[in-house]
C-alpha cells in the first residue's frame, strides 16, 4: 500500500473542486463579472406559475442609470452609483473616510435565462431603491398536467 504524505495545498484543491462543482456547466460570466472594476449585484429569482421573477436591491440610483438588457437568454442589470458625495459643501477624498462600507461605483449582473420565457413581455419596476423584473412564461413552454387513463 502507497501512502502519500499530507498537503495542505491537496486539501485546498480539493475543496476549491468541491465548493465550485455547483457551477460546473455555466459560463464565467454568468458566476462571475467579467470586470473586475465592477461588483455584482445580489438577486432573488423566484419561479412562479405564470413569471419568473428577478429582484435585487439597489438603494440610492436612480432608475434611469440602470441598463436593464436581454440579449438571446441572457439578462444583463448594469449602471453606475453615484460616487461624489456632498459632505459640509465639499467633496470627500479617499483619506478623508474612517469608515467606508457602501458599494459605489459600477455594478453589473447577468444571469442566463430558461428558454421558457417571453422576454418581449418582461416588466420592470423600480421601487424604494428595489429593482424587480417579471418575465412572463410562454403558453407553449408552461408545464401541462396530464390526466392518466386505465
Amino acid at each position: 500500500m502507497f501512502l502519500q504524505p499530507w498537503s495542505p495545498f491537496r486539501e485546498l484543491r480539493h475543496f476549491n473542486r468541491a465548493a465550485h462543482r455547483q457551477w460546473r456547466g455555466y459560463p464565467r460570466y454568468a458566476v462571475e463579472s467579467p470586470n473586475p472594476d465592477h461588483w455584482s449585484l445580489a438577486v432573488d429569482v423566484v419561479e412562479g406559475e405564470d413569471t419568473l421573477t428577478v429582484t435585487t436591491s439597489i438603494p440610492g440610483i436612480k432608475p434611469e442609470d440602470i441598463e436593464v438588457t436581454i440579449e438571446g437568454e441572457i439578462l444583463t442589470i448594469k449602471g453606475e452609483t453615484d460616487t461624489a458625495e456632498v459632505v459640509e459643501g465639499a467633496e470627500p477624498k479617499e483619506e478623508d473616510y474612517r469608515l467606508r462600507e457602501r458599494r459605489t461605483g459600477h455594478f453589473l449582473r447577468t444571469l442566463r435565462l430558461p428558454d421558457t420565457l417571453d422576454t418581449d413581455s418582461a416588466a420592470t419596476t423600480y421601487t424604494n431603491g428595489v429593482l424587480t423584473i417579471a418575465l412572463p412564461k410562454t403558453e407553449t413552454k408552461k408545464a401541462k398536467r396530464l390526466t392518466v387513463e386505465g
